[in-house]
């Protein structure tokens, strides 16, 4: 196994990292921001080098800057998490171009299924189903209208090299889609230094349910899919898993076509496959090539170490994961808590928790990177912690929740527990009759 990894991130996904590397006797090393000196994942790292100033481009992104703490400390390998470069082809190129070992997919691979309109025609080729939409990019407001007329409305523009709500535009009728195309663009531009959009049909009652792979150069295996439909403007604040609406026959489906596209497109390591399902069909949204956010969701169910998994295939080429070894049984969930306030628009809240209190309790687990004391500051995203309960049944699971919930204590700054409270006692997420609209739709905040 590595003897060094270097966590080119941040706040609780460096903590979880740290945390699966020292699980296998790996010595950490931990980059960070001038603001982020006291940080949780400095204190838990064998290391730690200060990579530039709070600016993301100026340290979290800052390729030169990580790979002069790779050659500083000799780590033999750099884990991206999720955000920053985790999704960046040139970093994951760079890294490979100075022997150190990136714990993820290819460049290539990156590349390929990071662009959203190539990654439509792989899931294509390889017999996914996919959204009506254009064939390639849209460059033009005439192009749009074309491919609007063919498809009808309403529709979604999407910002081909993103993801996470920027770049994307629902268009009702003709007369927003000059404007919805050109503020598109600008945002794409903006964010990920790519205008490139693309046009598919709009869903308005969609579930949002993703897949788990882990794949090696000997086998490419599922662990079970995620329902991520709890969402406020794309963005993800409750998942669960097993999906409570999909059939046995459904799923089954959905996760053997999963593997095969993964398989046959030379994968290795973790990675998550998106999609849209509605009225009992579902379709390829995107893949993600690394860890996500919500992984301890189905590592919770399952018991298997997503992280540690990724560390392995990283190492030896291979997964150690065989199908018949994944048997999920009963039902979880994992609620993200964001340091912003509900009822402001959910405006960021930094400041300095002043009292912590963390919950536990059977099958209740917390991945967080506060403590008491420490500061929150406005410079990057606002998830804090992640709560993830299991139940024997959804019910259960539900319950469990609520009271984790209850007992998790952060004063000093606000948080969403109390929207999460309100969303889970909810009859509608009882009886699981909602999809990706309904905070928006029910006005919760």
């Amino acid at each position: 196994m590595f003897k060094k990894v270097l966590i080119a991130n941040r706040g609780e996904i460096a903590v979880r990292i740290i945390r699966a590397c020292k699980e296998w006797g790996i010595s950490t090393v931990a980059v960070h921001s001038d603001v982020d000196s006291e940080s949780m994942h400095v204190r838990l790292a064998d290391e730690s080098v200060c990579i530039g100033s709070h600016q993301p481009q100026n340290s979290y992104l800052n390729i030169s800057s990580i790979m002069s703490a790779v050659d500083l400390t000799g780590a033999e390998a750099i884990h991206p998490g999720y955000g920053f470069l985790s999704e960046n082809s040139k970093f994951a190129e760079i890294v490979k171009k100075h022997g150190i070992k990136f714990i993820g997919p290819s460049s290539d691979i990156i590349k390929k299924m990071g662009d959203k309109i190539e990654a439509k025609k792989i899931a294509k080729k390889y017999g996914l189903p996919v959204i009506e939409g254009s064939d390639g990019g849209v460059r033009s407001i005439d192009e749009a209208k074309t491919v609007t007329k063919k498809i009808g409305y309403p529709v979604l523009i999407k910002a081909a090299g993103g993801g996470g709500g920027k770049g994307m535009k629902i268009v009702d009728d003709e007369n927003n889609l000059e404007e919805m195309f050109l503020t598109a663009k600008s945002e794409a531009k903006k964010y990920f230094g790519n205008d490139e959009l693309y046009i598919e049909k709009y869903f308005k009652n969609p579930r949002h349910i993703e897949v788990q792979v882990m794949s090696g150069k000997n086998r490419t295996v599922h662990i079970g899919e995620r329902d991520c439909s709890v969402q406020r403007r794309h963005q993800k604040l409750i998942e669960e898993t097993p999906s409570p609406v999909l059939s046995d026959e459904q799923r089954r489906d959905l996760l053997n076509k999963t593997v095969k596209m993964v398989e046959q497109i030379g994968y290795e390591g973790a990675g998550t496959v998106e999609y849209i399902f509605e009225n009992g069909k579902f379709y390829f949204l995107e893949m993600n090539t690394r860890v996500q956010v919500e992984h301890p969701v189905t590592e919770v169910q399952t018991g298997i170490d997503i992280v540690k998994e990724q560390l392995w295939v990283a190492y030896s080429g291979e997964t150690a994961l065989k199908q018949s070894d994944i048997n999920p049984r009963g039902h979880s969930i994992e609620c993200r808590i964001n340091a912003e306030n509900p009822a402001l628009n959910f405006q960021p809240s930094p400041g300095i928790i002043k009292v912590c209190h963390q919950p536990s309790g059977f099958r209740t687990r917390v991945d967080g990177a506060v403590f008491q004391g420490c500061k929150i500051t406005p410079y990057y995203d606002s998830l804090i912690a992640k709560v993830i309960c299991k139940g024997r049944n959804r019910t259960e699971a539900i319950q469990r929740t609520l009271r984790s919930l209850d007992e998790f204590v952060l004063e000093g700054i606000t948080t969403t527990i109390d929207l999460h409270k309100k969303i889970l006692n909810h009859k509608k997420f009882v009886n699981s009759n909602f999809d990706t609209n309904w905070l928006e739709k029910e006005k919760f905040y």
